[in-house]
């Protein structure tokens, strides 16, 4: 079952993934959103729409923009929608 981890906390885990350019995408209730923060960042892909971003704070330690998900994406990557990617670090295990 894929694990997202950072500092040795587990961050999301869940065996309902989506893998979709070599991005793992968690479904959100699998996502522990005490390691979340609203960042400001947004930013544009161009078939899958809008995305904005979370930094993601564990014990003080700040990862900026760690997160990101679509919150309104597109028809053709509306399977991730409600689901939360991570990369700047945080690992994947599966």
């Amino acid at each position: 079952m894929p694990r997202a981890i950072w500092r040795d906390r587990v961050l999301a885990q869940s065996d309902r993934c989506i893998e979709l350019e070599g991005n793992v995408y968690f479904p959100l209730p699998s996502v522990r959103q005490e390691f979340l923060r609203p960042s400001a960042t947004v930013t544009r892909c161009a078939w899958k729409g809008e995305a904005r971003y979370f930094d993601v704070v564990v014990d003080g330690a700040v990862n900026p923009d760690a997160a990101w998900y679509y919150p309104d994406p597109s028809p053709a990557a509306e399977l991730i929608r409600d689901h939360v990617a991570f990369w700047r670090g945080v690992e994947i295990i599966d």
